[in-house]
């Protein structure tokens, strides 16, 4: 299997595709064909080496995927269903979906809900997950639209955009805070009712 192997040499991170074998996948009871991962800011760190995200060496990055059960040990997946994962230190303590194949606990995985395939769920990724999460606790909250406006920091990156782009959508107004003024349109592109810089 192709993936990308994150390993560290005198102090530095190298990453570098390679040919691995599938025997070297960690311990875990399902095997994933993986189809799809996205590219997240915590995966952009670990491949650069500008954060302490990685635990242990050699990683393959990649902190979600989505694809086709391959084989499992676990009663509740089967071969050729479609699953999800996102989290649970995968990409940063264990090998995670930059890779054409990932072996992880069945608790981790999701079955595919419906009308989601490998791609749209990717193309959501971690980061729309996250802000789903947020909007909807906003929801179990009891917080309704006509209570006034949401304020959203780091707007631009990829929960805080897709959580401005939620609120707006479930007629909200959020309020996109942002230090780059270069974001600013795009945020009122996704529904932004304002834009607040950080020093306000």
């Amino acid at each position: 299997m192709q993936a990308l192997l994150l390993e560290q040499q005198d102090g530095k991170t190298l990453a570098s595709v390679q040919t691995l074998d599938e025997s070297r996948l960690p311990e875990g009871d399902v095997t994933v064909d993986v189809h799809w991962s996205s590219l997240n800011y915590k995966d952009a760190l670990a491949i650069t080496g500008k954060g302490k995200i990685i635990r242990n060496f050699p990683m393959i990055p990649g902190i979600d995927f989505a694809g086709t059960v391959r084989t499992s040990e676990d009663p509740r997946f089967h071969a050729g269903q479609e699953v999800l994962l996102t989290g649970w230190g995968v990409g940063e303590n264990h090998w995670g979906g930059l890779a054409e194949q990932a072996r992880v606990k069945g608790d981790w995985l999701v079955a595919m809900p419906q009308g989601l395939d490998a791609r749209k769920a990717m193309s959501i990724g971690t980061a729309g997950f996250t802000a789903m999460l947020c909007v909807m606790a906003l929801e179990d909250a009891g917080v309704r639209p006509q209570d006034g406006e949401i304020v959203v920091t780091g707007a631009s990156g990829g929960v805080g955009s897709t959580a401005v782009a939620l609120l707006h959508k479930w007629g909200y107004q959020g309020v996109a805070v942002s230090g780059r003024e270069s974001t600013h349109e795009y945020l009122k592109s996704l529904g932004a009712s304002r834009i607040r810089s950080r020093d306000e």
